[in-house]
């Protein structure tokens, strides 16, 4: 039977700013990417999405990124290895507390925005990521976009690893995702999302935004929370699986 985890990123909102609809959402996904203070997210919201994550049974995990909270972490820093490191480390350390508080433990590790797309081709850094990651726990799942080359320098330094691909996102030709600067770059028809998630799952398949299907392994989908209709989204994509027959769990009970 098809396995798949569906990850959204949670916890994002910061003091009297709401951002998300993590309430709703979390009701249908499987693991959570929580914002760790530094381009989202503060401590009351981290606990709180802590304690809505453990009430759902979802898997904890990390969502670290650049210090930017006025940019929400999705401007490029220019960052030494030792500085995003320590970054990384600094974070995943925080929800840990949160966490531990809780009686939960932290599942994976997801990088936020800019240093999610800057590590991916930036090999240096992407080692130090992954150097903060073992030295907190060498045990903590990696979420890294399917058929990235980083996933193989990650498994070669001895840490799990999970193929992501995006729910409703549009793909170029070489398995990167399709700026969202540029137009139908999001899908936002709730079937047509539904049926590229199905292709992912079942055949391991994406179709591009020029038609070309591409191959990839696939362990989990990111899906989005803070669109108009995304709790809508989510749950069409949730039960469409379940129609199919494919189980929807948190990574770790498969990886």
């Amino acid at each position: 039977m098809k396995k798949i985890d569906l990850n959204c990123d949670m916890g994002e909102s910061f003091g009297h700013y709401k951002i998300g609809m993590d309430d709703e959402i979390i009701k249908y996904v499987t693991s959570a990417n929580i914002g760790c203070g530094f381009h989202a997210g503060d401590p009351m919201i981290m606990r709180k999405t802590v304690k809505m994550a453990k009430v759902n049974g979802v898997g904890i995990g990390a969502h670290p990124g650049f210090p930017d909270l006025m940019g929400f972490g999705r401007r490029k820093m220019d960052v030494t290895p030792e500085e995003i490191k320590n970054y990384v480390l600094y974070q995943i350390g925080a929800l840990y507390a949160f966490a531990k508080a809780e009686g939960e433990k932290i599942q994976h590790v997801k990088p936020h925005g800019a240093l999610y797309n800057t590590i991916a081709n930036d090999e240096k850094l992407f080692r130090a990521v992954m150097e903060g990651i073992a030295e907190f726990d060498e045990e903590l799942i990696v979420l890294a976009l399917a058929g990235s080359r980083v996933i193989n320098i990650a498994e070669e330094m001895g840490l799990k690893v999970a193929s992501e691909a995006f729910a409703d996102r549009a793909y170029n030709p070489d398995g990167t995702l399709v700026s969202r600067r540029l137009p139908n770059s999001v899908i936002t028809n709730p079937q047509k999302v539904l049926s590229r998630v199905i292709q992912m799952v079942k055949e391991g398949k994406i179709e591009c935004i020029n038609g070309e299907i591409i191959k990839r392994k696939i362990d989990t989908i990111c899906v989005h929370g803070d669109s108009p209709g995304a709790v809508e989204l989510v749950k069409v994509i949730r039960e469409g699986l379940k129609k199919e027959g494919i189980l929807v769990l948190p990574m770790k009970r498969f990886l």
